[in-house]
């Protein structure tokens, strides 16, 4: 591998696992980069996803604090993450990449719009609440049980293209979960983790040979850097600033997948 191919490998792991702690739009760094020196589509989704492993770890340990007070919402939403997650590398293994690709501009604005509004959808929620004399931050069973179907979904998604999945579980969230931007965010680098740990399994134990491992390991240790440095400044943001970012790599992630 050329020198000038490693450093770029490396490089756009940094970025993909910095942006993932704090937005989730990394792979748009890593997936074009092994495009364009040459990795064939399915190879190159593979190889990202098992290299970015290393990175959601990172991100996940740096937002370690905004996790606490949060373990019932998990307890359910992790066997979402995991089961959708194994339904969506059985997917990438069987259908063409064609399928999901012609969803993934809308579900991309979709999930921007709802980060937009998320302010005055939880002012409306917490209006309803009160006027009910509920509390708040109370997560109802239909709640629960919607986001629980909402994060499958995701998952889903992540476990065929992992590219975004970050914004949809924070649109998602953000309709029906009272909680601050950077505790939702936390949640999300949670449950991306678990995600992209079920996909690199699938991919490692059903397609081995066709994964490239000197570019997933590039990608592994530049995201692992990234992570940690991501999370580091993006617990920092407020959540206007936090909120801004989303939309704005948001956007520039759908104009490179439009592109």
């Amino acid at each position: 591998m050329p020198v000038t191919e490693i450093l770029a490998i490396l490089v756009a792991g940094f970025g993909a696992g910095a942006v993932n702690a704090v937005v989730g739009t990394g792979t748009l760094i890593t997936f074009p980069t092994l495009i364009a020196f040459g990795y064939p589509p399915q190879i190159a989704t593979m190889s990202n996803a098992i290299g970015l492993v290393a990175g959601s770890v990172s991100g996940t340990w740096g937002y370690r604090r905004e996790l606490r007070g949060q373990g019932r919402m998990l307890r359910r939403l992790l066997p979402a993450s995991l089961l959708g997650a194994l339904l969506g590398a059985w997917l990438l293994l069987h259908l063409p990449p064609s399928v999901f690709a012609t969803v993934v501009p809308v579900l991309m604005i979709t999930a921007l719009v709802l980060v937009v509004l998320q302010p005055r959808i939880q002012a409306w929620a917490r209006r309803r609440s009160e006027a009910a004399g509920v509390a708040a931050d109370h997560l109802s069973r239909t709640k629960l049980t919607l986001l629980t179907i909402g994060t499958f979904a995701v998952g889903v998604y992540g476990g065929y293209f992992t590219a975004a999945q970050g914004i949809l579980l924070i649109g998602v969230m953000g309709v029906l979960v009272s909680e601050p931007i950077q505790r939702m965010n936390a949640a999300k680098n949670l449950l991306t983790l678990i995600v992209n740990v079920v996909a690199a399994l699938s991919y490692t134990i059903v397609a081995f040979d066709r994964i490239s491992w000197s570019a997933a390991g590039l990608i592994a240790i530049g995201s692992l850097v990234g992570g940690a440095v991501g999370a580091r400044y993006g617990r920092r943001l407020s959540p206007p600033a936090l909120r801004a970012a989303i939309v704005v790599l948001g956007v520039i992630g759908l104009w490179r997948l439009l592109d």
